[in-house]
């Protein structure tokens, strides 16, 4: 069955940095397009980033375009989110998911998706 865990997520500082990791398994992990979201409590779901099957084209949602940086290994079957300068208003869940086939990347639109992994940005 699909698997997706997301692990790396922590406390840190105002102007801190991290790397989110997520494992895949159960599906062809370079045949789909892979997403980053998070939620904040008491806030909708938010789409963060977007990476294709083979690591581009790759799409930043603009609050954090700049400072995350989605990547992927496929011979690991692992997904990143690289998190810089990270903000207050970045403390949420972050979760990876796995695009619909054949969706459009406009579309955010996922079938599967992991627990996630708590981000809190506080001094």
């Amino acid at each position: 069955q699909v698997q997706l865990v997301e692990s790396g997520g922590a406390l840190v500082q105002p102007g801190g940095s991290l790397t989110l990791s997520c494992a895949a398994s159960g599906f062809t992990f370079f045949n789909y397009y892979m997403i980053w979201g998070r939620q904040a409590p008491g806030k909708a779901v938010e789409w963060v980033s977007t990476i294709g099957s083979r690591g581009r084209p790759t799409y930043t949602a603009a609050s954090v375009k700049g400072r995350f940086t989605i990547s992927r290994d496929n011979a690991r079957n692992t997904l990143y989110l690289l998190m810089t300068d990270l903000k207050p208003e970045d403390t949420a869940l972050y979760f990876c998911a796995r695009q619909v086939a054949g969706s459009a990347v406009s579309e955010v639109k996922f079938d599967y998706r992991g627990q996630g992994t708590q981000v809190t940005v506080s001094s």
